[in-house]
């Protein structure tokens, strides 16, 4: 099995929905990403924020799998770096696999998974469709597409699976470089699996 690995890095001083892939980001503990718009100690991206501006930020670094890249293109869609807004792409991770709370050395500096990325309609907007690629049901029935009346009740409940990445808060300073090991922690005790935030 190969090595998990930082496969790019980036980070947009703007709220934007992607973010531009630079040679190296710095993380700062308990804020996130320097340079980056959602950095921050609370809650930093806009819609949460006008819920209620004093969440602690539990969303300051952004990790995706780079497999989504290749679900993606299965599905006629091409992404690059930085294209769904990842602070942190990976690679030989089963990121979304992880439990709550895993700490994931990225080559120094060390993060705490808090959660999964809650794919938005904002996706679609990049590209068309592409919603589909990060969020299905487990019985397959599209998320876009209401239940038909005569689903059964089970299918219009079945579970919502997010591949949009996983969210994480910065535990120790330092900077992250494409090609950087990473090396997992799991949390002691009974392990939670990841939830959105």
């Amino acid at each position: 099995m190969a090595t998990p690995r930082v496969l790019a890095v980036s980070r947009d001083e703007l709220h934007r929905f992607s973010k531009r892939p630079v040679e190296s980001i710095t993380l700062v503990a308990g804020l996130g990403v320097r340079g980056d718009a959602h950095a921050g100690t609370l809650v930093q991206h806009r819609s949460r924020v006008r819920r209620d501006p004093n969440q602690p930020n539990l969303r300051q670094v952004h990790l995706l799998a780079h497999e989504v890249f290749d679900q993606a293109r299965a599905m006629g869609y091409e992404l690059s770096p930085g294209d769904l807004g990842e602070n942190v792409l990976t690679e030989e991770l089963d990121l979304l696999g992880l439990p709550t709370g895993t700490l994931l050395d990225l080559g120094g500096p060390v993060v705490r998974l808090t959660g999964l990325r809650n794919p938005c309609a904002q996706i679609n907007d990049f590209q068309p469709g592409l919603l589909k690629v990060v969020l299905s049901r487990a019985d397959g029935t599209p998320t876009d597409v209401p239940a038909p009346p005569t689903a059964s009740r089970g299918s219009a409940t079945a579970s919502v699976i997010r591949t949009a990445g996983a969210m994480a808060v910065v535990e120790r300073d330092g900077t992250v470089w494409p090609g950087a090991p990473i090396s997992v922690t799991l949390p002691e005790g009974t392990h939670v699996p990841l939830a959105p935030v």
